[in-house]
């Protein structure tokens, strides 16, 4: 699908679309349980691959309106009888590689073209450590992966630098695993919010797991325990948020509200700091879940440090395109190892809209300038995609390709874009 965008103000009141990270995390938990609740899921292509291997480890889950009903495994998931298809969520591929360790079988799981692509190394190796039979069929830490059941609590190590699913993807199942496990992170761990998103969502389903960050991180986990996760509402989704919000600090003119962002664990609800270290015009009323950017200002550089939150990558490279001075996002390598290279994505696209982009192998630096309307690749990204949307309407005259992948995480993207005015008409690739 391709996009036509022209420059536009928007105008009105929207509410941010549910989690996607906490929503993969509920449906997981959920299945592990006995009898959960998921309300206001978000419904993406994503989440789907998740509910839908799931249900292939033996879960049941039922739509009804705006909550899912899951019957869930109560720990014991049942060997596939199928391949485990994760499509392009590599959320997915990693929660769903833990939970086949907890099998008496063997479970083989891939995914898209893209999927087939990102590395997952150091969760075969960890998993080899614990007891399970682990491995890439290509023999290149790429699924498609084979996963022989058999995890053993003890003590095990993860490199941390390339993705914290990889974490998460144990904190969740090490806990049904025989015995405690002590898991110790080598190098920096990336993307340090997601992982408290899991450990706050554990609590809530009734595991225990201590944190020792005094030396480092270790994350200690009892075993036998069990998964009690019964009634959840999913928290709006900051990563999705942020395109909004920017859109409407870019663009005079523009007033916006997105509704249903409360305080939680998310990381990329820095993006509020972020706009208003930046000059933009925004106030977040914590108590009723509303923030409200008023566009009209000149936006100042910035440095933003990538390393927690690289999701707002995509988003902060478009608005350092419109501030006034030299923008940089360091501590960024790990942008590369997400649906695609983003790094390579945004040096590769932006400067077709008029921006000065310098890429580096961790990092860019970007000068803020006057945008001019382009045709540009959407990478197949949803991130990628939104982010150059939101610069088509300062641009102007600007069309987008791949468009469809916005369906991943915010499915509902370009229908809430123009119900706040934005100038964007949808219509089949050349």
């Amino acid at each position: 699908m391709r996009v036509s965008i022209d420059k536009s103000s928007i105008k009105g009141e929207v509410f941010a679309p549910p989690s996607k990270s906490y929503t993969h995390r509920a449906v997981t938990l959920a299945a592990l349980s006995k009898e959960s609740t998921v309300r206001r899921p978000l419904i993406s292509a994503d989440t789907l691959a998740t509910v839908r291997a799931s249900e292939m480890f033996g879960a049941s889950v039922e739509r009804e309106e705006d909550r899912l009903i899951i019957h869930g495994i109560n720990g014991k998931p049942n060997v596939p009888d199928d391949v485990i298809d994760a499509a392009n969520s590599g959320t997915t591929l990693r929660f769903m590689t833990a939970v086949a360790a907890l099998t008496d079988g063997i479970t083989v799981l891939t995914g898209d073209a893209s999927l087939r692509t990102r590395p997952n190394g150091p969760l075969l190796e960890v998993l080899n450590q614990l007891g399970v039979k682990a491995c890439s069929t290509r023999g290149n830490e790429r699924a498609p992966l084979v996963v022989k059941g058999g995890l053993k609590g003890q003590d095990a190590s993860i490199d941390g630098s390339i993705s914290s699913q990889f974490i998460s993807a144990l904190l969740i199942t090490c806990p049904l695993a025989e015995n405690s496990t002590t898991l110790s992170i080598t190098g920096k761990l990336k993307s340090r919010p997601y992982v408290d998103v899991t450990l706050e969502m554990l609590e809530l389903a009734g595991i225990k797991v201590h944190v020792d960050d005094s030396n480092g991180t270790r994350f200690i986990i009892p075993g036998k325990q069990k998964y009690d996760f019964k009634d959840y509402t999913v928290p709006g989704d900051f990563s999705s948020a942020s395109y909004l919000l920017a859109a409407a600090a870019m663009t005079s003119g523009s007033e916006v509200t997105v509704k249903n962002l409360f305080p939680s664990k998310q990381g990329d609800k820095v993006i509020i700091e972020i706009l208003r270290q930046m000059g933009a015009d925004i106030t977040w009323d914590k108590e009723a879940g509303n923030v409200t950017v008023r566009g009209g200002r000149q936006l100042k550089a910035t440095t933003f440090d990538a390393g927690a939150t690289p999701d707002l990558v995509p988003t902060v490279a478009v608005l350092a395109a419109v501030a006034e001075g030299t923008s940089r996002i360091v501590n960024a390598e790990h942008v590369r190892y997400k649906e695609t290279d983003r790094l390579r994505a945004l040096a590769t696209e932006l400067p077709k809209l008029g921006v000065d982009l310098k890429e580096e192998r961790d990092s860019l630096t970007i000068t803020g300038g006057k945008l001019r309307g382009a045709s540009v690749h959407g990478w197949d990204d949803h991130r990628i995609v939104m982010a150059l949307s939101i610069a088509g309407i300062v641009a102007g005259n600007t069309t987008i390709d791949t468009t469809e992948s916005v369906s991943i995480s915010y499915p509902d993207f370009f229908k809430d874009m123009r119900s706040l005015g934005a100038k964007i008409e949808e219509g089949s690739e050349e």
